[in-house]
């Protein structure tokens, strides 16, 4: 007689695993911060009119033709209003035009063809408050730039070929980008990982971030910045870099891959705090919900520019006010 070998009873696949609810602890204050995000003077500084226009004579870019006359304190801002209310390079235009008007602001405002011409050479900066110390939480998501869309795709197929650019963002805890990058879709995250860590200034003491980043050369950047905790989970054939005989100090990703062996990536992750990853994840979420996943651009350069702007709207709009959230037991 046959003995039955698996007699530990199957678990149903069809029943999923409960998600967490969520509760918020200032929803009156986070509400009002929604309310002040649609509100224009959150965007607009009063005291920009003394950097609207470039002085006589300042304008030191030595292209033929006639001398710029908007600062680009006044492209980025004009394009930013554009990216938050969803507007094409003609309807910005009229957009600020009608603002300024309502705010009894004698400036001038950029035509369509300055902004696109201006958008490729423009330096924007993101804007951060000053940190020490910062947890930065790595990601990369896909933003399209041309093809059909998502309905279209799964009802009938794609007809033409589509084209996305690849977006990647530093985010600290509290949903600030401190840097972010666009490049081509075949760029891997770790070959923009240390462009980006460059670009910040503050000491970094903890990187979190998926698989994707599980490379030499992404630990070698952080063993250079000192950046003394790396939660990134090594691959699940991953095999150990360095090992015990040899007199240099332990290599951390065999540390964590070592705790996985002895315990397991569930145990590892939540001991380390790995799970601080899922807010690079949120962060992606907030971009898309409020600016979409498409880029307006056709060129590469302004493309980039475009991102950027997105971004440092989207920092004036976490400033304003961020939920405190926890979860409903």
């Amino acid at each position: 007689m046959s003995k039955n070998k698996n007699t530990q009873p199957k678990k149903d696949k069809s029943q999923k695993k409960a998600k967490k609810k969520y509760g918020i602890r200032n929803w009156k204050e986070y509400n009002e911060s929604l309310v002040n995000r649609g509100r224009i003077d959150v965007y607009i500084d009063k005291e920009m009119e003394d950097g609207w226009y470039i002085a006589h004579g300042k304008d030191k870019s030595k292209k033929p033709g006639k001398p710029k006359k908007y600062s680009d304190l006044a492209i980025q801002l004009t394009l930013q209003l554009g990216k938050v209310f969803h507007q094409r390079l003609r309807q910005t235009e009229g957009l600020v035009k009608s603002t300024f008007k309502m705010l009894e602001l004698d400036l001038d405002v950029p035509d369509y063809s300055t902004l696109s011409r201006r958008l490729s050479d423009l330096n924007v900066q993101l804007p951060t408050l000053p940190k020490e110390n910062i947890v930065i939480i790595m990601d990369s998501t896909g933003l399209k730039i041309y093809g059909e869309g998502e309905w279209k795709v799964r009802k009938h197929g794609w007809s033409k070929h589509r084209t996305w650019r690849k977006g990647h963002i530093a985010v600290t805890p509290d949903g600030e980008v401190r840097v972010a990058k666009l490049t081509g879709n075949n760029t891997s995250d770790s070959e923009v990982f240390g462009d980006l860590l460059d670009q910040e200034e503050a000491t970094i003491e903890t990187i979190s971030a998926d698989g994707a980043y599980d490379t030499k050369n992404v630990y070698d950047i952080c063993q250079e910045k000192n950046i003394s905790n790396i939660l990134i989970p090594p691959q699940r054939n991953a095999k150990i870099w360095q090992h015990g005989n040899l007199k240099s100090k332990p290599h951390p990703r065999d540390e964590n891959l070592r705790e996985i062996r002895r315990t397991s990536r569930k145990k590892w992750k939540e001991s380390v705090g790995y799970h601080v990853r899922s807010l690079s994840e949120t962060a992606m979420f907030r971009f898309k919900t409020i600016f979409g996943g498409t880029l307006n651009s056709r060129k590469f350069k302004n493309q980039q520019n475009e991102f950027l702007i997105a971004i440092s709207a989207m920092n004036k709009m976490t400033r304003l006010g961020m939920p405190d959230s926890y979860v409903i037991e």
